[in-house]
């Protein structure tokens, strides 16, 4: 529950604890998506890091295999959306108007209109931001976050909370490290500084063998989630 102390010593009740009530419609989206058998991965990045583009590639190598849908999230554009659709997955655009993450609500809302019970892998791609996103759990099986060199050296240590969150960071567009002046091993051990356990890998879609590092890391997670590994 909020509260707001006044000087007096009085206290004002303003409504109920946001984060609490989210982790309880949190818990019930895993259960949901426990019970239909999908595998659900939370993308989290600021705009241009190369989020879109990862799924993208995630989509073409995993969905010849597997069922694979997507969550769009997004302030108010629908144009990751339809980058997705022309892949030819179930895509749900979930457009938070103000709201600078998605949270379980919206989470539970799509779920509940859209039926995932035939599909293997749901794949959230959260708005656009390396803060908000910490506090609201999805429901999510696994969070990813993902950087990008063109973002600065330091653009890690600014944001400590999301990597000591996530299961897996990515180093993105590591092709244009040197155009940038950014060394990618300084922000690998940069994250390793806050989170000592979490898998790094750098990437860029210009080279094929890091995209297949990154379907990898997605597939070995689902199949260990499927064996009761994780």
């Amino acid at each position: 529950m909020w509260n707001i102390l006044l000087a007096e010593g009085h206290i004002i009740n303003i409504g109920h604890d946001v984060f609490k009530e989210n982790r309880k419609l949190a818990d019930k989206n895993r259960e949901k998506l426990k019970k239909e058998g999908v595998f659900s991965v939370n993308i989290m990045g600021a705009i241009g890091s190369g989020k879109t583009t990862l799924i993208e590639e995630a989509i073409k190598a995993l969905g010849s295999k597997y069922k694979v849908a997507v969550i769009a999230g997004d302030v108010i554009a629908d144009m990751d959306a339809a980058r997705f659709l022309k892949l030819g997955v179930l895509t749900i655009p979930a457009n938070t108007g103000k709201e600078c993450h998605l949270d379980a609500h919206i989470v539970s809302d799509l779920l509940k209109k859209n039926d995932l019970n035939s599909y293997d892998v749901l794949f959230i791609e959260n708005v656009g931001n390396l803060i908000c996103p910490t506090d609201f759990d999805l429901g999510e099986d696994m969070k990813i976050v993902v950087v990008s060199v063109s973002e600065g050296d330091d653009i890690v240590l600014k944001h400590p909370v999301i990597f000591k969150t996530s299961d897996l960071a990515v180093i993105n567009k590591i092709d244009i490290a040197e155009a940038v002046d950014v060394n990618p091993d300084t922000m690998v051990r940069d994250v390793k500084s806050l989170n000592p356990k979490i898998p790094v890998l750098l990437t860029s879609k210009r080279r094929e063998e890091t995209v297949k590092e990154w379907v990898t890391a997605i597939e070995n997670a689902m199949l260990e989630k499927k064996a009761g590994k994780r």
